[in-house]
Protein backbone atom coordinates (compact mmCIF):
# COMPACT_ATOMS: atom_id res chain seq x y z
CA UNK A 1 0.00 0.00 0.00
CA UNK A 2 2.62 2.43 0.98
CA UNK A 3 6.59 2.16 0.51
CA UNK A 4 7.99 0.78 4.02
CA UNK A 5 9.13 2.87 6.49
CA UNK A 6 7.25 6.13 4.77
CA UNK A 7 6.97 9.14 7.29
CA UNK A 8 3.72 11.35 8.35
CA UNK A 9 2.50 13.26 11.09
CA UNK A 10 -0.02 13.36 13.49
CA UNK A 11 -1.46 17.01 13.50
CA UNK A 12 -0.40 19.36 15.00
CA UNK A 13 2.87 22.16 14.77
CA UNK A 14 3.44 25.21 17.03
CA UNK A 15 3.61 27.77 14.67
CA UNK A 16 0.90 29.86 13.45
CA UNK A 17 1.79 30.72 9.83
CA UNK A 18 0.14 28.10 7.71
CA UNK A 19 2.47 28.72 4.84
CA UNK A 20 5.50 28.09 7.27
CA UNK A 21 3.98 24.67 9.01
CA UNK A 22 3.45 23.59 4.96
CA UNK A 23 6.76 24.42 4.25
CA UNK A 24 8.37 22.26 7.23
CA UNK A 25 5.46 19.40 6.03
CA UNK A 26 6.52 19.06 2.74
CA UNK A 27 10.65 19.04 3.61
CA UNK A 28 10.28 16.47 5.93
CA UNK A 29 7.80 13.61 5.60
CA UNK A 30 7.17 11.15 2.56
CA UNK A 31 3.35 11.72 2.90
CA UNK A 32 2.03 15.23 3.16
CA UNK A 33 -0.35 16.05 6.15
CA UNK A 34 -2.35 19.38 6.50
CA UNK A 35 -0.98 20.88 9.86
CA UNK A 36 -3.12 22.14 12.80
CA UNK A 37 -2.24 25.02 14.45
CA UNK A 38 -3.42 25.56 17.93
CA UNK A 39 -1.63 28.47 18.51
CA UNK A 40 -3.00 30.20 16.39
CA UNK A 41 -6.44 30.07 17.42
CA UNK A 42 -8.76 28.12 19.95
CA UNK A 43 -10.71 26.93 16.81
CA UNK A 44 -7.95 24.62 15.62
CA UNK A 45 -7.84 23.05 18.77
CA UNK A 46 -8.70 19.18 18.13
CA UNK A 47 -12.26 19.43 19.70
CA UNK A 48 -13.38 22.92 18.37
CA UNK A 49 -11.70 22.23 14.96
CA UNK A 50 -14.56 20.21 14.02
CA UNK A 51 -16.98 21.27 15.38
CA UNK A 52 -17.63 24.01 12.77
CA UNK A 53 -21.64 23.71 11.05
CA UNK A 54 -22.85 21.51 14.31
CA UNK A 55 -25.93 23.60 14.97
CA UNK A 56 -25.82 22.65 18.68
CA UNK A 57 -22.65 23.80 19.50
CA UNK A 58 -21.69 27.47 21.54
CA UNK A 59 -18.23 28.96 21.23
CA UNK A 60 -18.27 32.14 23.41
CA UNK A 61 -14.41 33.32 23.67
CA UNK A 62 -12.43 29.71 24.56
CA UNK A 63 -15.45 28.13 26.07
CA UNK A 64 -16.72 25.57 24.33
CA UNK A 65 -20.60 23.38 24.80
CA UNK A 66 -23.35 22.28 23.17
CA UNK A 67 -27.37 23.24 23.79
CA UNK A 68 -29.70 21.59 21.46
CA UNK A 69 -32.02 23.99 19.91
CA UNK A 70 -34.52 23.95 16.73
CA UNK A 71 -34.56 26.01 13.71
CA UNK A 72 -33.38 26.72 10.28
CA UNK A 73 -29.67 25.73 10.61
CA UNK A 74 -30.77 22.93 12.41
CA UNK A 75 -33.11 22.14 9.71
CA UNK A 76 -30.10 22.53 7.26
CA UNK A 77 -27.90 20.15 9.14
CA UNK A 78 -30.30 17.31 9.04
CA UNK A 79 -31.04 17.70 5.53
CA UNK A 80 -27.45 18.00 4.84
CA UNK A 81 -27.02 14.20 6.96
CA UNK A 82 -29.46 13.39 4.23
CA UNK A 83 -27.85 13.67 1.50
CA UNK A 84 -24.77 12.89 2.49
CA UNK A 85 -23.25 16.05 1.53
CA UNK A 86 -20.10 16.35 3.56
CA UNK A 87 -19.37 18.77 6.18
CA UNK A 88 -16.34 21.56 5.00
CA UNK A 89 -13.82 22.89 7.05
CA UNK A 90 -13.72 26.53 6.29
CA UNK A 91 -10.13 28.41 6.38
CA UNK A 92 -10.69 29.85 9.33
CA UNK A 93 -10.75 26.59 11.22
CA UNK A 94 -8.11 24.83 9.41
CA UNK A 95 -5.58 27.43 7.27
CA UNK A 96 -3.49 25.06 6.87
CA UNK A 97 -5.87 22.45 4.85
CA UNK A 98 -6.04 25.12 2.39
CA UNK A 99 -2.56 25.75 1.93
CA UNK A 100 -1.82 22.44 1.65
CA UNK A 101 -4.54 22.27 -0.96
CA UNK A 102 -2.61 25.30 -3.03
CA UNK A 103 0.64 23.12 -2.87
CA UNK A 104 -0.77 20.14 -4.43
CA UNK A 105 -2.74 22.49 -6.75
CA UNK A 106 1.07 23.33 -8.60
CA UNK A 107 1.99 19.76 -8.90
CA UNK A 108 2.17 18.64 -12.13
CA UNK A 109 1.43 14.71 -11.32
CA UNK A 110 -0.94 13.15 -8.12
CA UNK A 111 1.45 12.31 -5.37
CA UNK A 112 1.25 8.48 -3.98
CA UNK A 113 -0.47 9.56 -0.93
CA UNK A 114 -1.96 12.72 1.17
CA UNK A 115 -3.17 12.62 5.09
CA UNK A 116 -5.90 14.20 6.52
CA UNK A 117 -7.51 13.64 10.12
CA UNK A 118 -10.36 13.89 12.13
CA UNK A 119 -11.12 13.72 16.07
CA UNK A 120 -12.81 10.61 16.36
CA UNK A 121 -16.17 10.25 17.81
CA UNK A 122 -14.93 9.14 21.20
CA UNK A 123 -12.72 12.22 21.49
CA UNK A 124 -14.97 14.28 20.49
CA UNK A 125 -18.11 13.29 22.39
CA UNK A 126 -16.39 12.43 25.64
CA UNK A 127 -14.10 16.01 25.23
CA UNK A 128 -17.32 18.30 24.36
CA UNK A 129 -20.21 18.97 26.63
CA UNK A 130 -23.40 20.57 27.53
CA UNK A 131 -23.57 23.53 30.24
CA UNK A 132 -23.46 21.33 32.91
CA UNK A 133 -20.16 20.04 31.52
CA UNK A 134 -21.86 16.73 30.95
CA UNK A 135 -20.19 15.15 28.30
CA UNK A 136 -22.58 14.75 24.61
CA UNK A 137 -21.44 10.97 24.72
CA UNK A 138 -24.10 10.89 27.17
CA UNK A 139 -27.17 12.26 25.04
CA UNK A 140 -27.99 9.61 22.37
CA UNK A 141 -29.34 12.07 20.01
CA UNK A 142 -25.90 14.52 19.96
CA UNK A 143 -23.94 11.69 20.07
CA UNK A 144 -25.44 10.22 16.81
CA UNK A 145 -25.35 13.18 14.82
CA UNK A 146 -21.87 14.27 15.98
CA UNK A 147 -20.81 10.65 14.71
CA UNK A 148 -22.86 12.19 11.02
CA UNK A 149 -20.99 14.87 11.61
CA UNK A 150 -17.20 14.02 11.79
CA UNK A 151 -18.29 11.34 8.73
CA UNK A 152 -18.87 14.18 6.98
CA UNK A 153 -15.69 16.16 8.00
CA UNK A 154 -13.97 13.06 6.65
CA UNK A 155 -15.63 12.96 3.57
CA UNK A 156 -15.02 16.49 2.41
CA UNK A 157 -11.44 16.17 2.95
CA UNK A 158 -10.98 12.61 0.93
CA UNK A 159 -13.10 14.54 -2.10
CA UNK A 160 -11.13 17.95 -2.28
CA UNK A 161 -7.58 15.92 -2.01
CA UNK A 162 -8.32 12.97 -4.46
CA UNK A 163 -7.80 14.83 -7.35
CA UNK A 164 -3.99 15.14 -5.98
CA UNK A 165 -3.07 11.94 -4.74
CA UNK A 166 -3.50 7.87 -5.41
CA UNK A 167 -4.13 7.67 -1.77
CA UNK A 168 -6.12 9.39 0.88
CA UNK A 169 -5.27 8.56 4.17
CA UNK A 170 -7.69 9.87 7.07
CA UNK A 171 -6.37 9.38 10.78
CA UNK A 172 -8.98 9.18 13.15
CA UNK A 173 -7.22 10.64 16.02
CA UNK A 174 -8.87 9.14 19.22
CA UNK A 175 -6.60 10.20 22.13
CA UNK A 176 -9.40 8.82 24.54
CA UNK A 177 -9.30 4.97 23.57
CA UNK A 178 -6.04 4.92 26.15
CA UNK A 179 -8.27 5.45 28.89
CA UNK A 180 -11.27 3.73 28.41
CA UNK A 181 -12.00 0.99 30.42
CA UNK A 182 -10.84 3.68 33.63
CA UNK A 183 -12.61 5.26 36.19
CA UNK A 184 -13.28 8.23 34.56
CA UNK A 185 -15.25 6.95 31.37
CA UNK A 186 -16.92 3.45 33.29
CA UNK A 187 -19.80 5.20 31.52
CA UNK A 188 -18.76 4.41 28.13
CA UNK A 189 -20.07 0.87 26.84
CA UNK A 190 -17.08 -1.26 24.80
CA UNK A 191 -19.50 -2.19 22.55
CA UNK A 192 -20.87 1.02 21.28
CA UNK A 193 -16.90 2.52 21.25
CA UNK A 194 -16.73 0.08 18.50
CA UNK A 195 -19.76 0.64 17.20
CA UNK A 196 -18.64 4.43 16.64
CA UNK A 197 -14.95 3.77 15.59
CA UNK A 198 -16.21 0.74 12.70
CA UNK A 199 -18.91 2.88 11.71
CA UNK A 200 -16.58 5.68 10.85
CA UNK A 201 -13.72 3.51 9.50
CA UNK A 202 -16.12 2.14 6.80
CA UNK A 203 -17.33 5.29 6.29
CA UNK A 204 -13.59 6.79 5.60
CA UNK A 205 -13.39 3.82 3.17
CA UNK A 206 -16.57 3.74 1.45
CA UNK A 207 -15.94 7.37 0.40
CA UNK A 208 -12.42 6.23 -1.21
CA UNK A 209 -10.53 7.16 1.84
CA UNK A 210 -7.80 4.81 3.85
CA UNK A 211 -8.16 4.76 7.36
CA UNK A 212 -6.25 5.09 10.13
CA UNK A 213 -6.67 5.47 13.92
CA UNK A 214 -3.73 7.27 15.90
CA UNK A 215 -4.12 6.28 20.22
CA UNK A 216 -1.52 8.08 22.07
CA UNK A 217 -0.40 5.17 24.81
CA UNK A 218 -1.65 1.89 25.73
CA UNK A 219 -5.00 0.53 24.59
CA UNK A 220 -7.36 -2.63 24.12
CA UNK A 221 -5.46 -3.20 20.61
CA UNK A 222 -7.82 -6.40 19.45
CA UNK A 223 -10.77 -4.21 20.24
CA UNK A 224 -9.62 -1.08 18.03
CA UNK A 225 -7.90 -3.61 15.11
CA UNK A 226 -11.49 -5.31 14.95
CA UNK A 227 -13.25 -2.08 14.28
CA UNK A 228 -11.63 -2.55 9.73
CA UNK A 229 -8.89 0.20 10.03
CA UNK A 230 -6.15 0.03 7.83
CA UNK A 231 -3.00 1.51 10.09
CA UNK A 232 -2.58 1.55 13.16
CA UNK A 233 -0.79 4.35 14.94
CA UNK A 234 0.81 4.50 18.59
CA UNK A 235 2.90 6.25 20.95
CA UNK A 236 5.85 3.69 20.17
CA UNK A 237 8.63 5.31 21.97
CA UNK A 238 7.56 4.76 25.31
CA UNK A 239 5.02 1.79 24.62
CA UNK A 240 6.76 -0.32 21.57
CA UNK A 241 6.36 -3.49 23.90
CA UNK A 242 2.08 -3.40 24.00
CA UNK A 243 1.41 -4.79 20.78
CA UNK A 244 2.86 -8.09 21.32
CA UNK A 245 0.42 -8.55 23.90
CA UNK A 246 -2.58 -9.26 21.79
CA UNK A 247 -0.54 -11.70 19.25
CA UNK A 248 -3.53 -12.97 17.64
CA UNK A 249 -5.01 -9.51 16.71
CA UNK A 250 -1.46 -8.20 15.49
CA UNK A 251 -1.21 -11.40 13.57
CA UNK A 252 -4.22 -11.25 11.75
CA UNK A 253 -4.12 -7.32 11.14
CA UNK A 254 -0.60 -7.61 9.39
CA UNK A 255 -1.53 -10.66 7.32
CA UNK A 256 -4.16 -8.81 5.82
CA UNK A 257 -1.55 -5.89 5.03
CA UNK A 258 -2.67 -3.43 7.70
CA UNK A 259 0.73 -0.81 8.50
CA UNK A 260 1.23 -0.27 11.88
CA UNK A 261 2.85 3.52 12.05
CA UNK A 262 5.21 3.62 14.50
CA UNK A 263 5.22 7.05 16.66
CA UNK A 264 8.62 6.59 17.38
CA UNK A 265 9.65 10.01 17.72
CA UNK A 266 8.98 11.26 21.27
CA UNK A 267 7.37 14.77 21.44
CA UNK A 268 8.81 15.41 24.83
CA UNK A 269 11.17 18.36 26.25
CA UNK A 270 14.22 16.09 26.32
CA UNK A 271 13.68 15.29 22.69
CA UNK A 272 16.91 17.69 22.43
CA UNK A 273 18.78 14.99 23.99
CA UNK A 274 17.83 12.20 22.26
CA UNK A 275 19.44 10.61 18.94
CA UNK A 276 19.07 9.05 15.73
CA UNK A 277 20.50 6.13 17.08
CA UNK A 278 17.97 6.37 20.22
CA UNK A 279 14.98 6.12 18.02
CA UNK A 280 16.76 3.05 15.73
CA UNK A 281 16.86 1.16 19.25
CA UNK A 282 13.64 1.59 20.37
CA UNK A 283 11.81 0.78 16.53
CA UNK A 284 14.44 -2.08 16.67
CA UNK A 285 12.96 -3.39 20.06
CA UNK A 286 9.31 -2.96 18.93
CA UNK A 287 9.94 -4.88 15.83
CA UNK A 288 11.92 -7.89 17.45
CA UNK A 289 8.69 -8.14 19.90
CA UNK A 290 6.37 -8.87 17.18
CA UNK A 291 9.13 -10.98 15.50
CA UNK A 292 9.08 -13.01 18.88
CA UNK A 293 5.40 -13.55 18.53
CA UNK A 294 5.53 -15.57 15.18
CA UNK A 295 5.58 -12.68 12.66
CA UNK A 296 8.15 -12.89 9.82
CA UNK A 297 10.71 -9.57 10.17
CA UNK A 298 10.79 -9.27 6.69
CA UNK A 299 7.02 -8.92 7.01
CA UNK A 300 6.89 -6.28 9.45
CA UNK A 301 9.63 -4.25 7.97
CA UNK A 302 7.49 -4.12 4.39
CA UNK A 303 4.33 -2.65 6.25
CA UNK A 304 6.09 0.40 8.71
CA UNK A 305 5.21 3.64 8.42
CA UNK A 306 6.97 6.29 11.11
CA UNK A 307 5.61 9.17 12.91
CA UNK A 308 6.15 11.41 15.80
CA UNK A 309 4.13 10.80 18.97
CA UNK A 310 1.08 13.23 19.40
CA UNK A 311 1.18 16.26 20.86
CA UNK A 312 4.00 18.36 18.83
CA UNK A 313 1.71 21.45 18.54
CA UNK A 314 2.29 21.95 22.34
CA UNK A 315 6.38 21.84 22.27
CA UNK A 316 8.46 24.97 21.71
CA UNK A 317 9.14 25.75 18.45
CA UNK A 318 13.19 24.65 18.19
CA UNK A 319 11.84 20.83 19.98
CA UNK A 320 9.05 20.39 17.26
CA UNK A 321 12.31 21.13 14.54
CA UNK A 322 14.04 18.80 16.45
CA UNK A 323 11.46 16.12 16.17
CA UNK A 324 10.96 16.63 12.46
CA UNK A 325 14.51 16.26 11.40
CA UNK A 326 15.33 13.42 13.61
CA UNK A 327 12.24 11.76 11.88
CA UNK A 328 13.36 12.54 8.45
CA UNK A 329 16.77 11.07 9.17
CA UNK A 330 15.61 7.96 10.59
CA UNK A 331 13.86 7.22 7.57
CA UNK A 332 16.96 8.07 5.44
CA UNK A 333 18.93 5.65 7.81
CA UNK A 334 16.49 3.18 6.92
CA UNK A 335 16.79 3.66 3.21
CA UNK A 336 20.51 3.06 3.50
CA UNK A 337 19.91 -0.64 4.98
Amino acid sequence: MFPSFSTTGIGSLPLSDAREACRIVFDSVSIPFWPQLPQRSFLEFMIPQFTEGFPFVKINGEHIYVEKGEGGEATSFYEAIEKEAGFPISERYAPGFYVLLDALKQNKKKLPAVKGHITGPLTFTLSLTDAQKRPVYFDEEIRELALYLLKGKAKWQIENLKPFAEKIIIFIDEPILSALGTSTYLGVNAEEALRLLSETVSYIRNSGGVTGIHCCGKADWSMILSSGVDILNFDAYFFWDTLSIYPDAIKEFINKGGFIAWGIVPTISAIKNITLNDLREQLERGLSSLAKIGIPDSKLRNQVILTPACGTGSMDVEGAMKVFSLLKDLRQSYAKD
